[in-house]
């Protein structure tokens, strides 16, 4: 890698990492660009060089981490749910300042349904309605209900209303999910 690429990712990141900080602190509406360069100690001019605007940010990122959830499911797709559940919340645990920000805040309120709409996509293939517990219910309900629960689950863990510590959330939600799918 050259050092100009490493100057782009350090700028790239320190972009990102000062409009979260900056989500975390007002509505997305009232961030300019100017507040996140001056806070990322970049120009104006490299913000641009590398987003559209604070839209196109906002969307690099959340692809990003959207993506490398994807691929966290997909290693651990021969996994238990309970063993799974701790590997995505090892990762939300790693990335809490994003996570709780658009959980939990109203700075990107699009956030929670693309989250909600990947936690659905991923549970798809699992979910059986031909026979066993769910025989004869709605495959759209049952994904429904349980990406909500477990979208709900991580917005508690990301407001702290519950006291358990992220290994014990993600496990329990595990095991009700083995229980059920």
């Amino acid at each position: 890698m050259s050092t100009m690429d490493r100057r782009i990712l350090k700028s790239q990141e320190a972009i990102k990492s000062s409009f979260i900080e900056l989500m975390l602190e007002k509505n997305f509406d009232k961030i300019t660009i100017q507040e996140i360069s001056d806070k990322a100690n970049v120009g104006r001019r490299t913000f641009y060089d590398n987003y559209m605007d604070k839209y196109d940010l906002l969307d690099k990122i959340t692809e990003e981490h959207i993506n490398e959830l994807k691929r966290r499911c997909e290693s651990a797709s021969h996994l238990t749910f309970k063993d799974a559940n701790i590997t995505v919340f090892e990762y939300l645990k790693s990335n809490d300042s994003f996570f709780s920000t658009m959980l939990v805040s109203s700075a990107a309120p699009s956030f929670r349904s693309l989250f909600l709409e990947f936690v659905i996509e991923e549970l798809q293939g699992e979910v059986d309605t031909t026979q066993g517990i769910n025989k004869g219910l709605s495959k759209d309900v049952i994904l429904k209900f349980l990406g909500t629960a477990i979208v709900g689950m991580m917005e508690t863990y990301f407001t702290k209303e519950l006291p358990e510590p992220p290994q014990v959330i993600a496990e329990q939600v595990g095991i009700l999910l083995d229980r059920n799918l």
